[in-house]
């Protein structure tokens, strides 16, 4: 199973270049798509969903031209946007019994048996009655992947998808996900690290319609050992007296005092001590590196 992304470029009417010659390839698994807001990651999922035509490049999937054959391949197609709406006074196994009529499912027993199947790999079984308008933002994630799953899709495309949810909501929402992916291409956008850390064999980062990298999240982090350090000092002196490393996060420890992120191929000084690498660092070296 295989998905290729060739030199994909997308201007809107207002000048805007959202997608800069985009090329990617995905194979069967998670695979995280990583980015700041406004990176083009929402206008490659719309593109790849077949809701907008790129103005330039090509995509397959499975050698199947996705723009050629749309009908074809939007059979194949799950697709959860970032925002989506609801029926009120309607529960989940009603709606979801609408949507397989929609997809195709004309028998009622079919849609009955596709439905309940759908509902147990999401876990809403248990609350397949109540209006999907009064479920929490956890459950109306949990509900969209549902919806997408009537299809058996093999490819499957989540926008976005925790952004707001809680820690426990999100972390059923990520075992949803992570049980769907073995056997189908799953592209998951998001902006939070640690989503992709958790979840994904393979990753991009974008920025500013761009491809900047696709690699494993491990040798990701793995090329970063031995070049990671932090530092205990006040930003402006971290400015003055560092200027050839880069700066790549801060935080306050216990006793407030700002401790910095560097990156550097060998020890600055001995102010500095080494530490263990992690996703983030790959990601806002990434972004640095870019700007």
């Amino acid at each position: 199973m295989k998905l290729s992304i060739n030199q994909i470029s997308k201007t809107y009417g207002n000048g805007v270049k959202a997608l800069d010659h985009i090329s990617l390839e995905l194979r069967a698994g998670m695979f995280g798509l990583l980015g700041p807001n406004g990176a083009g990651k929402s206008s490659l999922m719309r593109t790849l969903a077949t809701l907008q035509f790129p103005d330039y490049g090509s995509i397959t999937f499975n050698d199947l031209d996705i723009f050629k054959s749309k009908i074809a391949y939007r059979k194949q197609l799950g697709y959860l946007p970032q925002e989506f709406g609801v029926y009120p006074r309607e529960s989940a196994s009603r709606l979801l019994n609408y949507f397989a009529l929609l997809k195709g499912i004309s028998s009622k027993k079919d849609r009955t048996i596709a439905v309940d199947r759908v509902l147990e790999q999401t876990n809403l079984t248990a609350v397949k009655k109540k209006n999907v308008s009064t479920y929490s933002g956890g459950m109306k994630q949990r509900f969209g992947i549902a919806q997408l799953l009537l299809n058996n899709p093999k490819m499957i495309i989540v926008d976005e998808p925790t952004a707001g949810l809680d820690p426990a909501e999100r972390s059923r929402f990520l075992n949803v996900l992570r049980n769907i992916s073995s056997e189908n291409i799953v592209l998951f956008s998001t902006h939070l690290v640690e989503d992709v850390r958790e979840l994904c064999q393979d990753m991009a980062v974008i920025t500013q319609g761009k491809l900047i990298s696709q690699i494993a999240p491990k040798k990701a982090i793995d090329g970063l050992k031995g070049k990671i350090w932090e530092v205990t000092m006040d930003t402006e002196e971290l400015k003055s007296q560092f200027i050839h490393f880069i700066a790549l996060s801060h935080r306050y420890d216990d006793s407030n005092e700002l401790v910095s992120r560097i990156y550097a191929d060998t020890k600055p000084s001995d102010s500095f001590r080494a530490c263990e690498p992690n996703l983030e660092d790959y990601y806002f070296l990434s972004l640095k590196e870019k700007s």
